[in-house]
């Protein structure tokens, strides 16, 4: 029988397109689109596992995107010059379709910044790995008009990484985009480039502490389990950083329980179980800090929430923040996302940490 490793490789190369996207849930019809967060997760988990042509494809197809509709940030700034006011349709999606196009009248809150910094982060990743610094020529039209659609919107409102609160300014969606400029300014080199990523770490560190702690969003006073990307992958902060570690102590007492990471205290979708994906990135943030012991635990406890087929949810209605939401998106939207091939690349992400740190869980 295979394990959870194998099977999770198997599942996202099954499930990529033949254009190079990756569908988010392929039995889910609300997920069947490629998203450029998650696929840049996703991405990364290939290139750890060795499986670089998957992950170049998705890059190639997300360069084309972004080229497509690179007519959209010519005119976002025309606009932002003129004193114009911004529309929903100005911005560049969230998400495409898998050939690579705007889906049309969903209703889906489109304004959402946190995957244009990851799709930079991971393509630098990709490129760390493989070697090939030639990508950096070959994309730098879609790397120049994503930096230039940043640096004229990081500051405003929009969406979350969870489709929510479009009218704040999110913590980890700042973490995204510090990260990206930051990670591919090591091709780059361009001192507008570390100057703009510096700009928005400044911005982080003076508008979004309260209380010696880092919070969900600037206004509030609560934690997200997002706010671990602060320094892991983005290093935003060291991961032995006060600010951070005093975070960390919150998310655990608040969101964690048992091995599972609930996303915020008020998460109310499907109920507001716990996510495979952020117990992942918790048990990555144990790696870091060495403490393989828990990062184990973390581990063993995603492979309990496997099915018989190997699928992973997206999350678990086990330990609910609140039970009267789980049947409300059954039916409007059928049951909890599986697999979700997010869930999958973090799993594999955090086996290749232990077994690099010479971490190996026994049967």
């Amino acid at each position: 029988m295979e394990n959870l490793v194998e099977k999770s490789i198997k599942i996202i190369k099954n499930n990529q397109s033949e254009y190079g996207s990756f569908i988010a849930s392929p039995s889910f019809p609300t997920y069947h689109f490629s998203w450029l967060r998650d696929g840049s997760f996703i991405a990364y988990s290939m290139d750890l596992v060795e499986q670089y042509a998957e992950a170049k494809k998705f890059y190639r197809w997300l360069n084309e995107v972004i080229i497509r509709y690179s007519y959209k940030v010519d005119k976002i700034i025309e606009k932002i010059k003129n004193g114009n006011k911004l529309e929903p349709n100005d911005f560049l999606y969230a998400r495409y379709t898998l050939e690579g196009y705007e889906e049309k009248d969903s209703g889906w809150g489109n304004f959402q910044l946190d995957g244009y910094g990851t799709w930079l982060w991971g393509l630098s990743e990709h490129i760390k790995i493989t070697g090939k610094t030639e990508l950096i020529n070959d994309f730098f039209k879609s790397i120049d008009i994503t930096i230039k659609y940043i640096d004229n919107l990081w500051y405003y409102p929009n969406f979350d990484v969870w489709e929510e609160n479009s009218d704040k300014i999110h913590t980890s969606t700042l973490a995204c985009l510090y990260g990206g400029l930051n990670s591919i300014n090591k091709y780059l080199n361009d001192d507008k480039v570390k100057e703009l990523a510096n700009k928005i770490k400044a911005y982080i560190l003076t508008n979004c502490v309260v209380e010696n702690s880092f919070v969900k969003y600037i206004g509030s006073k609560d934690v997200d389990s997002s706010l671990i990307w602060l320094a892991i992958p983005f290093e935003v902060v060291d991961v032995n950083d006060e600010i951070f570690l005093n975070t960390i102590k919150r998310i655990e007492k608040e969101l964690l329980h048992n091995g599972g990471m609930h996303r915020y205290r008020k998460d109310t979708y499907y109920g507001g179980g716990q996510w495979i994906l952020l117990s992942a990135w918790m048990g990555l943030y144990y790696c870091k800090s060495g403490d393989y012991k828990k990062a184990e635990e973390v581990k063993k406890w995603i492979e309990e929430q496997a099915d018989e087929n190997g699928y992973l949810p997206e999350q678990v209605p086990y330990h609910l923040n609140n039970e009267v939401y789980y049947p409300y998106w059954v039916n409007k939207w059928g049951n909890i996302a599986k697999p979700l091939l997010w869930s999958h690349a973090m799993y594999l992400v955090l086996d290749y940490e232990l077994k690099k740190a010479g971490v190996q869980l026994e049967d």
